[in-house]
């Protein structure tokens, strides 16, 4: 074992690198080999690599504290990457693909029929409750009947080494900037290992995007659509995904004071006039997106922009009304849409959990809070969540009162060992638990970057892998099929 390895614990977990003590999985044989030629000053000047690179690009984020006041931050990057086997991936995207095209249906369905509701699968409640539903899109037809365009769908995986579905983002899912400059950074730092694997690209995405967004173009385009990135601006916590993207993809990003609408018609201010836009890859939730029909105050979106919507004039991504599909609580039902909408069983199972909307549930939940995760329907990045064994007693009893209050915001889960993986910690390589956020695109057909973000809890015994709550990220590396075996 190298000196980089020797005092490694794999711990009582599903360990990504090591089966058990000293026991390395097949397709990390060849990384174990590389870093056994690695004193640890040879590995830390890697690092000082990577970190200068992450610093040169200026890849950051904002954590916000409890006054908003927003605080910029470098992404934190480790350098063991997370490798996924070819065939241990093929079962992912079946399972992704699988899940977004039910995930499509029941958008649709919810926005017209309502079978799923009429049928007694999910209860009228529900979705009339959730906070992301908008009623006044019923019977609108989305373009090309695809409700979500982008989606970020994280997964878990479980003391056994079996791959769970956490959560579904399917909104504005963000990360996916961190991936691609990972990936770079990492052909610079190993780039004859990162050779020898076979790794399948992610440099396709940006590509794979646009072609999405124009798949979804309006009649009016063309053949030749204006598609912009809108973006809340400078102060939101993902600008930098926001410019590193719409230069990756060849396209303007704008803001809402960027843009107007005329005749039903939405337009970019240029230095040469008015340049009609058909596409928008929004960044802005629905509620900030037209202040004429959602937030009256809102300073970030286009007034009647929603009507030219409405009028075919252009097309948005994610289309509005997909946060139905982020609840929380709806995720319990995901299981029984595929089985309703394509007549199969799920091959990505969700986390077992518990809707405190339910009498039963909730009385177990109560019951259990310092045993229980429990999550608020609507809320992201780590916030609005108690972690029962880790939570003080204040915690569990605020929470109690929220639950009482308001048992249709709040699910529960039992706290699931993630799988850890290495990370140099301190000084030393430790295991740190970790998931794992592909993202799926979805246009003529779905396609899905080979891999996606690896976020990792750097908090020894932390399972928040949130970059607002300490997180950081690994390369993933999906090998190809004559690389398995390395």
């Amino acid at each position: 074992m190298t000196s980089l390895f020797q005092d490694y614990e794999p711990g009582d977990f599903y360990d990504e690198m090591f089966s058990s003590p000293g026991v390395v999985r097949p397709h990390y044989r060849m990384l174990l080999e590389r870093a056994e030629a690695l004193t640890v000053d040879d590995f830390n000047r890697k690092r000082q690599i990577a970190e200068r690179s992450y610093l040169n690009q200026g890849i950051t984020f904002t954590v916000y504290n409890d006054k908003q006041e927003g605080t910029e931050r470098i992404f934190p990057f480790d350098l063991v990457p997370r490798i996924i086997p070819g065939d241990e991936w093929r079962h992912i995207e079946q399972g992704l693909k699988q899940r977004l095209n039910a995930l499509n249906a029941f958008l649709h369905d919810i926005y017209h029929e309502q079978r799923i509701v009429k049928e007694g699968v999910i209860p009228q409640e529900i979705i009339r409750s959730a906070k992301h539903f908008r009623p006044e899109f019923m019977g609108f037809d989305v373009p090309r009947n695809i409700y979500i365009h982008v989606c970020g769908t994280d997964l878990i995986r479980d003391r056994d080494g079996r791959y769970l579905v956490l959560e579904d983002n399917a909104r504005c899912p963000s990360g996916v900037s961190y991936v691609l400059e990972s990936r770079m950074t990492m052909k610079r730092v190993f780039p004859q290992l990162f050779a020898r694997y076979g790794v399948r690209p992610v440099d396709r995405y940006a590509q794979d995007l646009v072609d999405v967004l124009h798949h979804v173009a309006p009649a009016s385009a063309a053949g030749d659509p204006t598609t912009v990135l809108l973006s809340p601006g400078i102060h939101n916590a993902a600008y930098f995904e926001h410019s590193f993207l719409a230069r990756s993809m060849g396209i303007e990003i704008v803001t809402g004071a960027d843009l107007l609408v005329q005749n039903d018609r939405v337009f970019m201010k240029t230095t040469k006039g008015l340049k009609p836009v058909h596409v928008i890859y929004r960044r802005i939730d629905d509620d900030f997106l037209d202040p004429k029909v959602f937030r009256p105050d809102s300073l970030l979106g286009v007034p009647g922009l929603v009507e030219a919507y409405r009028k075919g004039n252009v097309s948005l991504a994610n289309s509005i009304g997909t946060g139905v599909a982020d609840d929380k609580v709806v995720y319990y039902y995901v299981p029984a849409m595929i089985k309703f909408y394509l007549g199969e069983e799920a091959i990505l199972p969700n986390v077992e959990t518990f809707l405190s909307a339910v009498e039963s549930d909730r009385k177990y939940i109560l019951d259990n809070l310092g045993n229980l995760v429990v999550k608020s329907a609507n809320e992201s990045g780590g916030y609005g969540m108690l972690i029962g064994p880790q939570a003080t007693t204040g915690e569990i009893a605020r929470f109690r009162q929220m639950i009482e209050a308001d048992p249709r915001n709040f699910v529960a889960q039992p706290v699931i060992s993630l799988s850890r993986s290495p990370a140099w910690c301190d000084g030393s390589m430790q295991g740190r638990h970790i998931d794992l956020r592909p993202f799926i695109l979805c246009g003529e057909e779905v396609r899905i970057i080979p891999g996606g973000l690896t976020r990792v809890a750097m908090r020894e015994g932390s399972l928040v892998v949130n970059s607002s709550q300490g997180g950081g990220s690994k390369d993933t590396w999906v090998l190809d099929g004559a690389t398995e075996s390395c």
